[in-house]
């Protein structure tokens, strides 16, 4: 009898709580209790000192449902929830910390990242998070975007973040990560962001080729040695490696990855010529290969074939070093080249008619006019091109002032008071000397 009574009791209840379930207003639903114990335990991780009035995380009073009051005045931002995830229409997951930068400090190392495991983002960049980047992040295999960017997290990168094979944006830069770039890296297949610019990175960066979706690197502002990597995947569109220890001469077979559009090697130690293929490069509009140690640049010849005319590059920066020989006649055709920039070489030569003209009217239908030519800083001699001398400040000749800068060369007829003249002085005779000889031209 007791058992009957307990069965049909038993049997209501569960009548009832599919009744209330069903009835329950779909605003409702609850969040998951796993992602409101690790929403609770993200707030007590952060400094009190640094949860600002106003800040997201100064909202956050779990006497409510997080989800459920998302965007109100409890919970007025720092994550986002989804229920159709889930499998149920009563329980929401988290699928988004995206914290304000409100300077928030403290350590996330000790967080259980195993209970929040429908997260897609976790963005807690512009803040000054310190510690190791945990190895439990390992657990979020359905993150697509990790950004720490703007900390100062520190330690070596992870091996675990290898596991996070949904990823497809990693922002680590401008931290005080240390070590090498892990090899297992390249296990993210679909990552096409990888951004460590500005840590404290050493050691040679590992061959990328495997990672067929890869878009951008940003390595830049470590201490990156060894050559050049050739290693990368022909979909790659950005190059930036500026600023680290970078040794040897500048690939040729740069020429291969014909989806590249920006390079950016500046600041290192290159050293041997610019290779001219990068001057017929089919997609590279930007070339930034400033202050390295590089001594010259190839002419058209039986081995370097004239740039075509559909060459897409628009700007190439060759200042601060070593490049000496004549101005190549050929930057003067680049279709789209209207930003060149060879101050602080040791050039030599007059400046060809071809430059004046590309500068003031262009050089003709289809070909740009050069925005910025900055020849100021080598050994170039003779009068200046007559077209130049037609330009004025503000326009006149369609330059503007600041358009062309020809100071610290062995130029005569350049006085101070011509503003391409770069309001400087001329090398005395006694420096171009040095250069030419008894005998100036």
């Amino acid at each position: 009898m007791k058992a009957r009574v307990s069965a049909g009791l038993y049997r209501a209840l569960v009548i009832v709580v599919v009744l209330f379930r069903v009835c329950l207003p779909r605003g409702h639903a609850t969040t998951y209790w796993g992602d409101v114990q690790f929403l609770k335990e993200l707030k007590g991780s952060v400094e009190p000192g640094s949860v600002r009035p106003g800040s997201c995380l100064a909202s956050w009073d779990f006497s409510i449902d997080p989800c459920d009051s998302l965007f109100g005045d409890k919970f007025t931002c720092g994550f986002r929830c989804d229920e159709s995830l889930a499998g149920s229409s009563e329980t929401r997951r988290v699928t988004e910390i995206a914290l304000d930068q409100a300077g928030y400090s403290g350590t996330i190392s000790s967080l259980p990242w195993g209970l929040p495991t429908y997260l897609q983002t976790i963005d807690l960049s512009g803040n000054s998070f310190n510690g190791r980047i945990p190895d439990s992040l390992s657990a979020l295999h359905q993150l697509t975007r990790l950004s720490l960017s703007g900390n100062s997290f520190s330690g070596g990168i992870p091996e675990s973040v290898s596991s996070l094979s949904a990823l497809q944006e990693l922002y680590l830069d401008n931290n005080a990560l240390e070590g090498m770039v892990p090899p297992s890296l390249v296990r993210l297949t679909r990552l096409t962001r990888l951004d460590v610019q500005s840590n404290r990175l050493w050691g040679e960066l590992p061959d990328l080729s495997s990672m067929s979706s890869l878009l951008y690197l940003d390595a830049s502002n470590n201490v990156i040695s060894g050559k050049v990597p050739t290693g990368f995947p022909p979909s790659i569109i950005q190059i930036t490696m500026r600023n680290n220890q970078l040794q040897g001469p500048v690939p040729q077979n740069l020429q291969s990855l014909t989806s590249l559009q920006v390079l950016d090697l500046s600041h290192n130690l290159l050293v041997g010529p610019v290779p001219f293929s990068l001057f017929t490069h089919p997609s590279l509009q930007q070339l930034t290969l400033s202050n390295n140690a590089l001594d010259s640049i190839p002419s058209p010849g039986p081995f370097y074939p004239i740039p075509m005319p559909t060459s897409a590059l628009v700007s190439v920066d060759l200042s601060n070093n070593s490049i000496r020989g004549v101005l190549p006649m050929f930057l003067a055709t680049m279709p789209m080249l209207s930003a060149l920039d060879l101050e602080d070489n040791m050039l030599t030569g007059m400046i060809p008619v071809q430059y004046a003209i590309k500068a003031v009217l262009g050089g003709g239908a289809g070909v740009s006019r050069f925005e910025r030519l900055f020849l100021g800083g080598n050994y170039l001699f003779g009068p200046i091109p007559s077209p130049l001398m037609g330009m004025k400040v503000g326009g006149g000749g369609g330059g503007s002032a600041g358009d062309v800068r020809l100071g610290d060369n062995c130029l005569y007829r350049c006085p101070a008071s011509f503003f391409f003249c770069g309001g400087g002085r001329q090398k005395t005779t006694e420096e171009c000397k040095k250069m030419f000889g008894p005998s100036i031209p």
